[in-house]
């Protein structure tokens, strides 16, 4: 029997609404929720998903603007303009777009996006939070957008479940794996270097595909039934797929994600989502 797919777009458009719907109250207030896409260089890539940020924003009620760097911007320049952003009352949210170009490195510059405007939670204070389960200001945007589609899921609630995420990145599977732990799941990291990965991967009931890797998880490495939550966005002969071997794959899981249509879609959302919550936070701490 073919697995239930986890719809991305249908969840989005359901979630766009609520949105719509807050940033309404917002801006009846005088209060237009804005979020600022700061990207140095000319990555085709980048831009092509910022677009699709400002036509998803426009649909959702939320203003967003481009600030355009200089590929070969310094870093220090590159941290004052986040900071002066930071400091905008207008701007309610901020996300530095990566890949950066090769000179910069992440790990320098995310702690000058402040907190309470990082929307796709790339600043290490609120992934710290996110550690400690103190409550983080902001979710990272492709996380959340995963524990959105798992919501929606046969497996749902995940109190007990066995989940393994395959990828370890700070962007997606460490956030997710702590996100999975809150919900009280038994959660497995593995990794490119994982001993026996198949073994791992065939033992979830929950299986989040997050390397990077294109049709990396054949049907060999899903257990029966299985709910698979694919992360992958890689472009091969100019088609965009995952790290899923879907057809295969969708013979033997109980559930999943299609690539496109799955992830990439809630992600968007869950962007903007980010950026109504903290308008609305900003708002009630002036």
């Amino acid at each position: 029997m073919a697995a239930r797919i986890l719809d991305g777009r249908a969840l989005a458009a359901e979630l766009r609404d609520e949105i719509a719907a807050r940033s309404e109250r917002l801006r009846a207030r005088g209060i237009a929720p804005s979020l600022v896409v700061a990207i140095a260089g000319e990555d085709a890539a980048s831009h092509a998903y910022v677009r699709s940020i400002e036509k998803a924003g426009a649909k959702a009620g939320v203003d967003v603007r481009v600030d355009a760097l200089a590929a070969d911007a310094a870093e220090g320049d590159v941290r004052a303009r986040l900071r002066a952003l930071g400091d905008d009352p207008l701007v309610h949210g901020i996300i530095l777009q990566q890949p950066l170009p090769r000179h910069l490195e992440i790990r320098r510059i995310a702690e000058a996006l402040p907190a309470h405007k990082d929307v796709d939670g790339a600043n290490p204070v609120n992934l710290g939070r996110l550690a400690f389960a103190s409550g983080t200001e902001l979710v990272p945007a492709t996380p959340l957008a995963c524990m959105l589609l798992l919501e929606r899921s046969a497996r749902w609630p995940l109190r007990g479940a066995r989940a393994c995420i395959v990828g370890r990145s700070n962007v997606v599977g460490l956030p997710v794996a702590l996100l999975l732990m809150k919900a009280d799941a038994t959660v497995t990291i593995a990794h490119s270097r994982t001993a026996d990965l198949a073994r791992c991967t065939r033992d979830a009931e929950i299986l989040v595909a997050a390397a990077g890797k294109p049709g990396m998880i054949g049907a060999d490495m899903v257990a029966p039934g299985a709910t698979v939550i694919d992360v992958g966005t890689n472009f091969v002969d100019g088609k965009l797929t995952g790290d899923v071997a879907y057809d295969e794959v969708a013979e033997i899981a109980g559930e999943i994600t299609p690539v496109p249509g799955g992830v990439g879609p809630v992600t968007n959302i869950a962007l903007l989502r980010n950026v109504v919550l903290a308008a609305e936070r900003q708002a009630a701490r002036a």
